[in-house]
């Protein structure tokens, strides 16, 4: 019968041995001429390369940009001080980028000087983080917003109905100016009325979602004067889905129609679905839900609104209102659903993702 200390000593070896294997963070190890010498398995995954097309590749040959100076690493392994950096962003010759936390440290093995690089993603904990705080601040914004509207509301509908009843005791050229007055404060009613939004719950039904989209693709076309070109690019086997057609018609077309006013003359807007698994929204862990991509190729949505840019009132374009995505994700909001925004020049992708099974667990 083998001795508990050897049993111990043999676990202890296969750990030592194969630890790094299991680990989701990835693991690379870098000889004096920072060579990659050793990558685990999580490495290969992100790197989307195998440990024996990575060693000895340089570390400045694999990403696109260096994540870390070549004379911080030289500078690890002489004084020994291992440091760590965040929101490091990497960026691949595919050209796909991702944010990580970064920790470098060194140690020998038989007197040899190597470097220990540990990369954690931290893309989907930042998204969350940042969906979060952006949904806060979106709903803190909308219930301001809405209590501006009211208050507004009310001497609006007294101001109309004042000039109303001037109007009956003035003559009929002083009457161009209740007639004014009036008109005013019906469009400052309207614009008071879109401020506040959609009021009524929606009526939900299961059906497809791509007859929403070829009704939109065809208002579109019916009001295309730059000839702009509609790409269908649906996934069939995607299941109904409970909506409000009427609601999700007119949040896409809201997006939709921003851009074909933004994109020059034969520009490409795509429509595209798929399915995507174990999405984040608000919270909440879903299963499976229907991923609706607008996608058009125009000039890009400038940075500096980006944050703020499903707040009402904030547009790109200097005679826009700011009410349509605004709108949009308050209709979206009501699905339980999310809707996301990429773009810098040449690609702007508007991300809704609708709900098909939820998991109720938080």
């Amino acid at each position: 019968m083998p001795s508990t200390k050897k049993i111990d000593a043999t676990a202890k070896l296969y750990y030592q041995q194969n630890l790094p294997n299991h680990m989701v963070t990835a693991v690379i190890v870098l000889d004096n001429q920072l060579n990659i010498q050793y990558a685990n398995p999580a490495t290969e995954a992100l790197l989307v390369k195998s440990l024996n097309k990575l060693r000895n590749q340089s570390l400045q040959h694999v990403f696109f940009n260096s994540p870390i100076s070549s004379i911080r690493l030289k500078q690890l392994l002489t004084s020994g001080q291992e440091f760590s950096d965040s929101d490091v962003v990497l960026e691949f010759f595919d050209k796909r980028i991702i944010t990580v936390e970064l920790t470098a440290s060194s140690f020998s093995l038989d007197n040899a000087p190597f470097i220990l690089l540990e990369i954690k993603q931290i893309d989907q904990q930042k998204q969350i983080s940042e969906e979060a705080f952006q949904h806060q601040q979106w709903e803190s914004a909308r219930d301001l917003i809405r209590g501006l509207a009211h208050e507004i509301k009310n001497p609006l509908g007294g101001l109309r109905g004042a000039a109303q009843l001037l109007n009956k005791e003035i003559t009929p050229e002083q009457q161009e100016y209740t007639a004014m007055i009036i008109e005013q404060a019906d469009r400052l009613t309207n614009l008071v009325d879109r401020l506040l939004g959609p009021n009524q719950l929606p009526n939900f039904n299961s059906q497809n979602i791509h007859l929403i989209l070829e009704k939109v693709a065809q208002l579109i076309s019916f009001n295309n004067p730059n000839n702009i070109k509609i790409i269908k690019d649906y996934d069939p086997s995607l299941p109904d889905i409970n909506f409000d057609a009427d609601k999700i018609q007119q949040a896409l077309l809201n997006i939709v129609s921003n851009a074909i006013q933004v994109i020059g003359e034969s520009g490409v807007v795509r429509l595209k679905t798929r399915a995507a698994s174990n999405k984040t929204i608000n919270g909440r862990r879903i299963k499976l839900a229907a991923q609706i991509s607008i996608i058009d190729n125009g000039p890009g949505i400038p940075s500096k609104i980006q944050d703020t840019l499903f707040y009402p009132m904030v547009s790109g374009r200097s005679n826009g209102t700011g009410l349509g995505l605004a709108i949009s994700q308050t209709l979206i909001n009501q699905h339980k659903g999310k809707i996301s925004c990429i773009s810098r020049p040449g690609h702007t992708e508007f991300i809704i993702l609708l709900p098909i099974s939820e998991d109720k667990t938080p």
